[in-house]
């Protein structure tokens, strides 16, 4: 994972949350050619099973405190979910798109959690863990297409798209564009999606 040199082909930014992302494909030329928002679990199961249903909080609890073993059942199931319907989503992306990705930018994340489910269930871990989870299934899947999978820190990301650009780019400009070619929504998190492409392919 990281930067490469400039390349051609699309690139996809990732927005992800506990459950679905938005989506941002953008071509060579920093143009923003599909913008989706994609479910990452089926409806029925708990969106961050370790930190609502196994973590210290009974307030986030659905029913009775599940132990370790129930819990790991339950985080396979909704892994498994969550495997199914990113596939679904990229194959439908990658459908719809008139040109092929290359590259899928993602939240950077440390891979050091437990694998222990005792010690995952507890802080820190129980906090982040399922947000890890959605990442590793993203960059998994788009490995599986021949995708490279880049990742980026979201507090910095646009001052490395200005970076990749160059001095004489207007990065604003770049970044406001699909506001107005494409009407809302267009927030922060889309805006971050799309620096991460522009790291990619300016070369960053």
């Amino acid at each position: 994972m990281g930067h490469s040199a400039a390349t051609t082909g699309l690139a996809v930014g990732v927005a992800h949350h506990l459950g679905w992302a938005n989506l941002v494909t953008a071509d060579d030329r920093h143009r923003v050619v599909d913008r989706r928002r994609v479910e990452l679990i089926e409806p029925g199961l708990p969106a961050a099973p370790i930190h609502h249903e196994g973590g210290t909080h009974e307030l986030h609890r659905s029913g009775d405190e599940l132990d370790d073993a129930a819990l790991g059942e339950l985080v396979a199931r909704v892994r498994a979910s969550a495997e199914h319907m990113t596939e679904a989503a990229l194959d439908a992306l990658a459908q719809d798109l008139t040109a092929p990705v290359t590259h899928l930018c993602l939240r950077a994340w440390r891979d050091d959690l437990p694998t222990d489910m005792a010690a995952l269930r507890r802080p820190p871990h129980e906090s982040r863990a399922d947000s890890v989870m959605y990442l590793e299934v993203l960059a998994a899947a788009a490995d599986r297409r021949g995708w490279q999978v880049h990742t980026f820190d979201a507090k910095t990301v646009e001052a490395a798209a200005a970076q990749a650009l160059g001095p004489s780019a207007d990065l604003e400009a770049v970044l406001a564009a699909p506001r107005t070619e494409l009407g809302p929504p267009w927030s922060k998190e889309h805006r971050m999606a799309l620096a991460a492409t522009i790291v990619v392919t300016a070369g960053g």
